[in-house]
């Protein structure tokens, strides 16, 4: 085997370091093309990754607020080498330490493309990095119906319809969707409330709450003002009431007529205008109610506050009254000028809702709205400030809407309390009836037979004919409320008010009521001294 002689006059060889990878191929390559004659040539190499974002990444809303991209600078090569866009326009670019910031501007809803071109950390190399990606702010379409309840014993069906892109979970446990987005699931019995919630490929979560009780269980209960529960003998006569059978809930003020809050609220508006007053100690009146067998309704007089009033007017807030046309507070009659405030002002509707979602806290079973309603008189003499378009109706309505919404997940009863002429006249006194019956667990008409005016329903004297005109004035709410899963729960006279009211006249009403198939009514005595006489005996809840 020969072996190759060197020449003395050709070069020496002398072993060499191996050259870094990169720098060798681009060298190569450089050379090769150089050979062929075409010039100048640049390697394009991988380049650094864009840190904080990555290819067919989907941020939703608050990803792409909070949305920070970086380049490593040791990699990136020199600052003003590199060049960056978004959708094509220019991105600057920052020092930050070891990094560069790309200096993105705020992102819109839809696709958008970052590309990164810059010089690479060796020589003759270049990169070129593109980043697709896509930002979807928009919450998914949820909706769920308000389920049927007929047997309180069984378990309840939760049906609704989702975007089909979502992922939905009732009460934590997820549900498939069909092609259309529709989905059912079933609860246990005795669930108080179900929340369902829709994600999307982006994160973004719509959340429904929705009561799973059905029907408000029969109730029967007797008023009593805030004061009135701090007196020994007006405590106790309501207390032995429910204690013997005859009673099984307790209405109890939450905010009066005066706009006097009872207990030590700490809505901070309650507070402001001097309307908390404490008479009471919510937990502990309710948790005495409770041992005696009974359940609590706060009642709140919405509109009728005159403390409220009085001091919006006095600070200048016009807008939270109902005013004239001229822009003066409107004299309410016999209740005066600074009496009702503007269902329609922001600032009112949500000081009822707060005070309603503090007393369902506090422990409140129920919640009813009383004087939720526009003022007595002819329309075209009142102004009510931010209504728009809406007819006071409609406002009324969507505020009692928008409180059983808030009260959802705390799984209370909601009632208002309506007019008796509501049922055939709902713009007397804007309370649409067929509205409310569909934002409420319970209607409470109050259709006391001193209340009503000669021959109202064919009745000549209806204050001398307690059960003819109770029984014919709840059949209309009975008909409004059909198909509904909503109650007709009727405040009942126990006062005399013309002519003499005993336990007799009081029965007869609570028949009528009962021959409309609503076992369940309201007694009113302002001086909360009710007669049990006329009470038959029930089973406690």
């Amino acid at each position: 085997m020969s072996r190759t002689r060197i020449s003395p006059s050709a070069p020496s060889f002398r072993p060499r370091r191996p050259a870094r990878r990169g720098a060798l191929i681009a060298t190569t390559c450089a050379l090769a093309v150089a050979g062929a004659g075409v010039g100048a040539w640049t390697f394009l190499a991988p380049g650094p990754g864009i840190q904080g974002l990555s290819d067919g990444a989907v941020l939703n809303g608050r990803q792409a607020a909070q949305l920070d991209a970086y380049l490593a600078a040791d990699a990136a090569g020199g600052r003003d080498e590199l060049h960056a866009t978004l959708d094509g326009a220019a991105v600057p670019v920052a020092a930050d330490g070891a990094r560069l910031k790309l200096a993105l501007p705020q992102l819109k809803e839809g696709r958008h493309t970052l590309v990164v071109d810059g010089a690479g950390s060796f020589p003759f190399a270049s990169y070129h990095r593109v980043v697709g990606f896509h930002v979807d702010a928009t919450a998914p379409e949820l909706k769920v119906a308000d389920p049927v309840v007929k047997n309180a014993a069984a378990p309840v069906t939760i049906t609704g319809t989702a975007s089909t892109d979502a992922q939905v979970s009732v009460n934590g446990k997820k549900v498939p969707l069909d092609k259309a987005g529709a989905f059912t699931a079933t609860v246990p019995k005795g669930t108080p409330l179900v929340t369902v919630a829709a994600v999307d490929r982006a994160g973004n979560t719509t959340t429904k709450d929705v009561s799973a009780r059905g029907r408000r269980p029969m109730i029967r209960a007797a008023h009593i003002t805030a004061i009135g529960w701090g007196d020994d003998t007006l405590r106790t006569g309501i207390l032995a009431l429910v204690r013997s059978g005859k009673l099984n809930a307790v209405e109890l003020d939450v905010k009066d007529e005066d706009g006097e809050v009872g207990y030590a609220s700490q809505v901070p508006l309650a507070r402001q205008i001097g309307a908390a007053k404490g008479y009471y100690d919510a937990r502990k009146a309710i948790a005495e109610i409770h041992a005696a067998g009974a359940q609590v309704i706060g009642r709140i007089v919405a509109f009728r506050d005159p403390k409220l009033a009085g001091a919006a007017w006095k600070a200048g807030k016009s807008d939270q009254l109902v005013l004239t046309p001229g822009g003066q507070p409107y004299n309410g009659g016999h209740y005066g000028a600074l009496s009702f405030t503007n269902f329609a002002n922001p600032t009112v509707r949500k000081y009822n809702q707060d005070l309603a979602v503090e007393a369902a806290r506090l422990g409140f079973d129920d919640i009813l709205y009383d004087y939720v309603r526009r003022p007595d008189g002819p329309l075209s003499q009142m102004s009510f400030p931010g209504i728009g378009s809406a007819t006071p109706e409609q406002s009324i309505t969507s505020f009692v809407a928008d409180t059983r919404t808030a009260l959802r997940p705390h799984a209370k009863y909601l009632g208002v309390s309506v007019f008796g002429i509501a049922a055939t006249r709902p713009t007397e006194i804007a309370q649409d009836i067929g509205a409310l019956v569909k934002v409420t667990d319970y209607i409470a008409p109050m259709v006391y037979p001193s209340h009503w005016g000669p021959g109202e329903y064919g009745v000549a004297q209806p204050d001398t004919a307690p059960y003819a005109i109770v029984q014919r004035s709840l059949a209309d709410f009975a008909r409004q409320a059909k198909g509904t899963q909503t109650e007709i729960i009727p405040w009942l006279q126990d006062f005399s008010m013309g002519s003499s009211y005993g336990p007799a006249e009081v029965a007869e009403q609570i028949k009528a009521a009962a021959d409309n198939k609503m076992n369940s009514f309201i007694l009113w005595n302002a001086g909360a001294r009710y007669q049990g006489a006329a009470l038959q005996q029930i089973a406690a809840h």
